[in-house]
């Protein structure tokens, strides 16, 4: 199955439920001045605010947090242990853009 029929039919499944309905900014046109020109950033804002977002986007935010830990942990016992947490994030976010790349071409 191709992603723009999975999509299509998400997008459905959506109206169905009735999840588009009295969502904030409907009717408005989209602010493309954040992010002119990124397509990727304007579909993950739009999903962000919808509450979904794409596991690339959710590791990215657990790498980002996990770096914060491994700066706080007080000894070098704790140190390795976040890092290898970190390492094990980095590796996942990698394969997860290295996926999108694939799929999408870029």
């Amino acid at each position: 199955m191709k992603f723009s029929d999975m999509a299509e039919r998400q997008i459905l499944k959506a109206q169905a439920e009735g999840q588009f309905e009295n969502l904030r900014g409907a009717g408005k046109p989209l602010n493309m001045s954040d992010n002119a020109g990124s397509s990727d950033a304007v579909g993950f804002r739009i999903m962000a605010e919808a509450g979904a977002l794409p596991r690339e986007i959710e590791l990215r935010k657990a790498v980002e947090a996990q770096t914060e830990k491994l700066r706080a942990a007080p000894t070098e016992e704790d140190r390795r242990r976040e890092a290898r947490v970190l390492a094990d994030l980095q590796l996942r976010l990698d394969i997860e853009a290295e996926a999108r790349r694939r799929f999408y071409g870029r």
